[in-house]
């Protein structure tokens, strides 16, 4: 598990919210509690991206803050393995 720093921050018409360690994450929501499920869905996002394209995730930085932010607090991102295998030409069916 990874723990980020998320900052939320009130603007009109709703909450901006970014992961201040991993930059790219960006969401905003009408409510603080939409923020976060956007953001944790960013996040995830972003993960799966720069795994997907051989890049490394930011590490994450226990003192990062921002000036502009009205809340921070942490974000946790959960890694776990998956296998996507597949044969490759596919077998064809028996008739």
């Amino acid at each position: 598990m990874l723990t980020y720093r998320a900052m939320f921050k009130y603007v009109d018409g709703g909450v901006h919210a970014e992961v201040i360690d991993f930059p790219g994450v960006i969401t905003a929501g009408k409510t603080l509690n939409q923020a976060r499920q956007l953001l944790g869905s960013a996040l995830v996002d972003m993960a799966e991206t720069n795994l997907l394209r051989g890049e490394p995730l930011p590490p994450p930085n226990p003192s990062a803050t921002s000036e502009e932010s009205d809340l921070e607090e942490p974000i946790h991102l959960i890694l776990t393995a998956a296998s996507r295998v597949m044969l490759v030409p596919r077998a064809k069916a028996a008739s």
